[in-house]
């Protein structure tokens, strides 16, 4: 692989900064890249043309530096709008429908310098932790093809796993910026609720539980894109101020840790999964940082009931459209359909009281932060499963009850708007990776990368590339 791919977003765009690197040179690289390794692991789609790209490029080092990501390439979550490009969300409902203009953070990392290349894979609509969908195909996990990269941001852990990219974009609701993060060896972070702003379009005050964030191959490129993509806009409600990250020191001393594992024994994991996550806090432990066992904060069926309820009666509104129409509603998978049967179903009354058990517990988190730093739970119960199944029926010996319960773990968090970074926490006995997550209070998204930088300097694990593709 180019030397210049395995520098970092902020080397690299230091680099044109200052006329040492030429954003053409980067751009060539990437694209050389892209076809040596994207046709074994589909992580790239609707890429666009090479000449276009390169004359782009060229015009990027004829101008001074137009913002911090000035003329790094970067490809866009297929959920998001990138104008000119298919945004095909992996659904037939919706492929080879041009964009007509950005997304909102689509058009602030453009206007930031960034030159948009194509897209990355997701599943159809984001739904699952495994990127697969009848447009674009399957993701493939770099570690071993044979299994799942995750999801939904699986194509955008892909490629930067394997040196396609150095930053990339990806949402979260439910895990989507965590789990394949953990299992590709990067890192991902999904931001405090607001700090990224939604777009200012329809309904904005009800259904606060997805949000955009960064991901990239270590915490300083987080904070380098996350700067980009922060900040109010006009017509979005409950904004947080702006703070810009900067540069972010490492430091973890003096540091609380709650451990939070199994839940108390509530959630089930395969083997391997929980010692691995534990050992990679000593990294911190290492640095002055104190990790603690912490009982169950919270009851689990509780969390439960309310996640599912608020994030059917989201995604109902969502796929209220398509299920209106017989014919889109004929191409719907089966997990897009039991989400908006489910939403359907719901009373105003059901919704409020899952709201009441949210309000609760973003209460008890907020008691929770003022003896911690930072809370801790690994980003998946199980490893990456085999392509071939579309998710995992049992977790240890336990029935999963519906598509999503294997990855109850990543709600904490997505219930009520809780930043979380998460870090590579190392590889299990068959070789294949495994992610932590570091939780933090509202507002808390730079100490937690303070934190995640402290780990980062003392593990380096994205250095350890996928072995077929090094």
């Amino acid at each position: 692989m180019s030397d210049i791919l395995s520098l970092s977003a902020v080397e690299q765009a230091a680099g044109i900064a200052r006329g040492g690197l030429s954003a053409e040179a980067l751009m060539q690289a990437t694209l050389e890249r892209i076809a040596a390794v994207n046709p074994r692991v589909n992580a790239i789609v609707s890429l666009r043309e090479a000449e276009a790209l390169l004359a782009e490029a060229r015009a990027a080092d004829a101008m001074d530096p137009s913002g911090p990501l000035h003329g790094l390439p970067i490809a866009i979550k297929d959920l998001a709008d990138a104008r000119g490009l298919p945004t095909s969300q992996g659904s037939p409902a919706f492929a080879g429908r041009l964009a007509e203009a950005d997304s909102l953070h689509v058009a602030r990392l453009r206007a930031a310098g960034a030159i948009i290349i194509g897209k990355t894979n997701t599943p159809e609509f984001g739904l699952g932790s495994h990127t697969y969908n009848p447009v674009h195909g399957t993701t493939l996990n770099p570690y071993d093809p044979s299994v799942t990269c995750g999801g939904s941001s699986g194509g955008a852990a892909v490629a930067l796993s394997t040196g396609m990219l150095s930053i990339a974009d990806g949402s979260d609701m439910m895990g989507s910026l965590r789990n394949p993060a953990g299992w590709c060896n990067v890192y991902g972070m999904r931001p405090s609720w607001g700090r990224v702003p939604p777009e200012p379009e329809g309904e904005m005050f009800l259904h606060q539980l997805s949000t955009n964030g960064p991901m990239a191959r270590c915490p300083a490129d987080l904070a380098l894109q996350l700067d980009v993509m922060s900040g109010p806009v006009a017509g979005v409600p409950n904004p947080m101020p702006y703070e810009a990250m900067g540069e972010i020191a490492p430091r973890a001393q003096g540091c609380r840790i709650g451990w939070l594992g199994d839940w108390g024994g509530a959630l089930p994991y395969e083997g391997g999964i929980l010692p691995l996550c534990r050992s990679a806090l000593e990294a911190l432990e290492e640095q002055g940082a104190v990790v603690e066992e912490l009982a169950p904060p919270f009851s689990r069926d509780a969390l439960w009931e309310a996640w599912v309820t608020l994030r059917a009666w989201s995604n109902a509104v969502g796929l209220e459209p398509l299920m209106a129409n017989q014919q889109t509603r004929g191409q719907l998978k089966p997990e897009a359909l039991w989400e908006a049967e489910t939403g359907q179903a719901l009373s105003a009354m059901d919704v409020n009281q899952a709201s009441t058990i949210r309000s609760e517990w973003y209460r008890r988190a907020a008691e929770l932060f003022e003896s911690y730093d930072a809370l801790a739970l690994p980003t998946a119960q199980v490893w990456p499963f085999p392509v071939e199944q579309t998710w995992p029926r049992e977790v240890a010996g336990v029935a999963m009850d519906t598509y999503h319960r294997w990855m109850e773990l990543v709600i904490p968090v997505s219930l009520i708007g809780l930043p979380a970074v998460a870090m590579p926490a190392g590889f299990g006995a068959a070789g294949l990776p495994m992610g932590i997550q570091l939780i933090g209070r509202h507002g808390g998204d730079k100490r937690l990368l303070e934190l995640a930088e402290a780990y980062h300097r003392r593990t380096h694990w994205p250095t350890r590339r996928p072995p077929p593709i090094n």
